[in-house]
């Protein structure tokens, strides 16, 4: 019995809330059931199939592991010297993978590197001889990469639900190319600053050209 994991995130770009990264672990037999029942790269999903699956991946993998990696968070590695997301990433990565202990880890890489992007997450891997495959478009080539993408894209969807019903206001997606975050972004980055990623250029644009602005009225 050869145990797999697939580990994949969400939510890595936008300037709103929290990235969410999710490993899950099946037998490596059982792979052909999650893509009986349609598992696939999340963003070929709609939102409608990605909760439908979500429930049944969760009841048919043999375990799973969530992280929610806060705003806040994203900021600090990015503003450590020593760090940046790609390494917060390969990080997280390992706190997955040394719950899940599975023989074999296949992993979306974020990194042009891959071979330097596995290092990183060996280096904090309690199982040296752990067997890593970190590829581009991983959440398209693997089935158990595609089960992890839709349990993190849910999650994170979620969340940003959350975050709109405690402020009040329909944000969009929170990505900085959706016309609706941009203008939230623009009248409320004072307002909210805990639910922004405060290191991304797009909040340091609007942040700067705002403190221009009241510079210029004294």
């Amino acid at each position: 019995m050869v145990m797999i994991a697939g580990v994949e995130e969400a939510g890595r770009g936008p300037v709103i809330g929290p990235m969410v990264m999710c490993g899950v672990l099946v037998d490596e037999k059982d792979e052909i059931k999650l893509k009986s029942i349609g598992a696939k790269d999340s963003k070929l999903l709609t939102p409608r199939t990605r909760e439908i699956l979500f429930d049944q991946i969760k009841a048919m993998v043999k375990k799973y592991e969530v992280v929610i990696i806060s705003a806040q968070e994203i900021d600090d590695a990015l503003r450590d010297p020593n760090s940046n997301l790609n390494k917060l990433e390969a990080k997280t990565s390992a706190k997955i993978l040394n719950k899940l202990k599975p023989d074999k880890a296949l992993l979306d890489c974020p990194s042009n590197n891959t071979s330097a992007y596995a290092a990183e997450i060996r280096k904090n891997l309690e199982n040296k001889k752990l067997k890593l495959v970190a590829e581009h478009k991983a959440d398209v080539k693997y089935t158990v990469v595609a089960a992890s993408s839709i349990i993190a894209k849910v999650t994170r969807d979620r969340e940003i639900e959350k975050i709109k019903e405690s402020i009040g206001i329909d944000f969009g997606s929170g990505y900085p190319s959706d016309e609706k975050t941009q203008l939230f972004l623009k009248k409320n980055w004072s307002r909210f600053p805990e639910i922004f990623r405060q290191t991304w250029a797009s909040y340091k644009n609007v942040a700067k050209a705002k403190e221009q602005k009241q510079l210029g009225e004294f």
